[in-house]
């Protein structure tokens, strides 16, 4: 329970800047980059692959807060989502390094495929689910007033809102819970490195924008409507999955056939979870399973990417599961007829 709660925190933690400097971002711009990645959808999947390359969660952590605000496609979070490899990612470099790159190079191609073709499908026929979240909001007045009050810092701070004092003090307690190794990593690495980056980022833009922003963007909107939501879901999420691997042998359930096991894989694959996923690239690194069986599983799988999405789009979270489990079991099913 513990290991549960250490990991809802980091994720709702990192999730929670990401969009808070999304937001900052986007009202500096007055919108321009949101709207230009939307019209220009080659430069959202190249930006989806890049994130879904990452090396654990964090790119796909930034992919679905980049789509809860409309600024990605439905079909440049699919791309993210099939690229990724969550935490297993760094597993596959310790154990099975040439494959790594050989499996990535399989996922980009998949990936960007995938994504177009669900945006096309999308766009013509059900275009009321190709953003399933609410945008960001641009206000066409005092933009940079509402960012950086000339004059106004030190007054705003005599006379503190509650908003501001209990972002800061929670964003404060991020960092100092990141350093300390209370959340995330205990070791130093790029994870924890860019968390603690991204977190002090945040803290000065809580510091310094106005009162207006502070409490309409990012109280209201981010830490009240979104934040709760998603602590909950991934708290709750990851306690089932916990209880449910702890008691459930899986590695019984992959002996026989390989059609039965491939399918087992990719239906494992949509536990939005680093961890089981760690048997398939386990076993293939012993020879005990086949190539298709692990790409099958890898496409499928996300590591805890898609948790957050939960909280903004339940509907979205399974219409995308859903499309992964589609490719991930007919690019299975061909790598196996060809004897992969």
């Amino acid at each position: 329970m513990f290991e549960s709660l250490n990991h809802t925190l980091q994720i709702t933690g990192f999730i929670f800047v990401i969009m808070l400097i999304i937001e900052y971002l986007n009202l500096l711009s007055e919108g321009r980059w949101q709207k230009k990645l939307i019209r220009l959808k080659w430069s959202q999947y190249l930006l989806a692959m890049l994130l879904g390359l990452i090396p654990g969660c964090l790119g796909s952590f930034a992919a679905v807060a980049l789509y809860s605000h409309r600024i990605f496609t439905i079909g440049a979070l699919v791309t993210t989502m099939i690229i990724t490899s969550g935490d297993e990612g760094f597993i596959m470099m310790a154990l099975i390094p040439r494959e790594m790159v050989l499996i990535s190079f399989i996922l980009v191609i998949i990936g960007i495929g995938a994504g177009f073709i669900t945006d096309q499908i999308f766009i013509r026929h059900f275009n009321g689910l190709q953003m399933c979240c609410q945008g960001f909001e641009t206000e066409k007045h005092s933009i940079i007033n509402s960012i950086l009050p000339k004059g106004q810092i030190l007054h705003q701070w005599r006379h503190c809102i509650p908003a501001r004092g209990l972002l800061t003090t929670a964003l404060a307690l991020l960092i100092l819970l990141n350093l300390t190794g209370r959340i995330g990593y205990e070791e130093w690495n790029w994870v924890k490195i860019t968390t603690l980056v991204l977190s002090a980022i945040s803290l000065w833009i809580v510091f310094t924008v106005s009162d207006h922003f502070l409490e309409e963007h990012l109280w209201r909107h981010l830490a009240l409507s979104h934040v709760p939501k998603i602590f909950l879901l991934t708290f709750g999420a990851l306690l089932l999955i916990h209880f449910g691997t702890e008691h459930l042998n899986i590695q019984e359930a992959i002996q026989g056939a390989k059609g039965i096991t491939l399918f087992i894989a990719a239906m494992v694959g949509v536990i939005p979870e680093s961890g089981p996923h760690l048997l398939f690239v386990t076993l293939y690194s012993k020879g005990a399973l086949p190539f298709s069986v692990l790409l099958a599983n890898t496409i499928v799988q996300d590591g805890h990417g898609m948790l957050p999405l939960l909280a903004s789009s339940k509907k979205c979270f399974v219409i995308i599961k859903l499309i992964n489990l589609l490719v991930g079991l007919l690019t299975g099913v061909v790598l196996m007829m060809l004897g992969y």
